[in-house]
């Protein structure tokens, strides 16, 4: 017997592929389309608008052969994801709404639809693969990185649980996304060279400023751009220091001078250089903190400014996420893994500290921008192990 499997057709050429794979092992293919937002007023329409993503899924899905719907999750999305979005620029941090939409919406959500009509898994067009191992008796999924090192996309992923790759499938994981195009070509799918989308998940291109103004309302602040001789970044403490190392930079406006003028605070984000629109320096300013109570941006002068660099981070306990429930670090444990910050970033050495509180990451060597709000994980050669939201 068949067994039933239901692919989230994003309308790009990536899950296309995936659904014809699938289709070619022997599987029962369902294509389905998740219509995750209606606000169109703050989508870029010319960047992937979804009734064109959602047409394009159709006429793969024609192609195939399979059974297609679209199935409406702009209500969980607007409470699981939106919401969330805008209540974590409020308080001055930068969330990841792709990571959250795979395990609220992808894996949650459209799981359970997928359950319902009788599929024992969900596939979709990640460049990552899943392994199965057993353990003391029982079955251990992993969490592995795709194939293709530039498309590697395991970080995305990097908050599903074990019971959620239990019925995950990744079934271009194995392959390069030149071979995936190809695939493509061959197949004769509408979607072989269609540019790959930038924007959020199922969504489209947001145009990010528009779509806060929704409900953050513009305010007039200071910039300020603190030196990079200020005390504050001439630290000195040592590497067992782990609250000192881990914690943001207390930034006040006494330590530099204003240079300039903002529209609010919550719009920025560590490490950004566009946006500030104030000229006349020798090497661009960057955002190095924001205080979204007192609407203060502070700036530093050069990519190489020190307070872009920290060597630590902090993870509080509730938002700790352990992949691998079975390698989870007791109280006072430590241990040596490669992690990174944000998608796309080479996998760091570091080394994990549990403690009552929570999980610090320290970095052999600092790192760029480490944003309060964001997701670090942390691996273990190819397969990811856990990882945490930034305090």
């Amino acid at each position: 017997m068949q067994k039933r499997v239901v692919v989230g057709l994003s309308g790009g050429v990536d899950s296309s592929v995936a659904a014809y794979l699938l289709k070619e092992q022997g599987y029962e293919v369902i294509g389905m389309f998740m219509k995750n937002w209606h606000d169109d007023s703050v989508t870029i329409s010319n960047e992937c608008p979804w009734l064109d993503d959602s047409n394009d899924a159709m006429i793969v899905a024609q192609h195939l052969g399979i059974p297609f719907q679209a199935i409406d999750l702009s209500a969980e999305y607007k409470t699981r994801i939106v919401d969330y979005m805008f209540a974590e620029y409020k308080a001055g941090r930068t969330p990841n709404p792709d990571v959250l939409c795979n395990r609220e919406i992808k894996f949650d959500v459209f799981l359970d639809a997928a359950i319902k009509l009788g599929a024992e898994f969900v596939a979709t067009g990640h460049y990552c693969r899943k392994g199965i191992i057993e353990k003391t008796g029982e079955q251990v999924y992993q969490l592995l990185a795709g194939k293709d090192p530039n498309k590697d996309q395991s970080y995305f992923l990097c908050q599903l649980t074990q019971a959620q790759l239990s019925k995950a499938l990744f079934p271009i994981g194995e392959l390069l996304k030149p071979d995936v195009r190809e695939i493509a070509k061959k197949a004769g799918l509408a979607t072989a060279e269609k540019k790959d989308s930038q924007g959020l998940c199922f969504i489209g291109k947001v145009h990010l400023p528009d779509f806060l103004q929704q409900r953050l309302e513009p305010k007039k602040g200071k910039v300020i751009e603190v030196p990079a001789s200020s005390p504050t970044f001439k630290n000195g403490f040592a590497d067992d220091d782990l609250i000192n190392i881990s914690k943001p930079y207390e930034l006040q406006t006494e330590l530099g001078e204003v240079v300039g003028e903002h529209n609010g605070a919550h719009f920025y984000t560590i490490g950004q250089r566009r946006g500030l629109n104030i000229g006349g320096y020798e090497k661009p300013l960057f955002v190095i903190g924001t205080d979204t109570d007192e609407n203060v941006i502070y700036t530093g002068s050069g990519d190489d400014h020190p307070g872009l660099y920290r060597k630590g981070l902090f993870i509080s306990t509730a938002d700790v996420h352990w992949v691998r429930r079975d390698l989870a670090l007791s109280i006072d444990k430590s241990k040596k893994y490669l992690a990174r910050i944000r998608y796309r970033q080479p996998l760091e050495t570091c080394t994990l500290h549990q403690k009552e509180n929570g999980l610090y990451v320290i970095f052999d060597r600092p790192q760029r921008g480490v944003t309060p709000g964001q997701f670090a994980a942390w691996y273990e050669g190819e397969e990811l192990i856990g990882s945490g939201v930034i305090s």
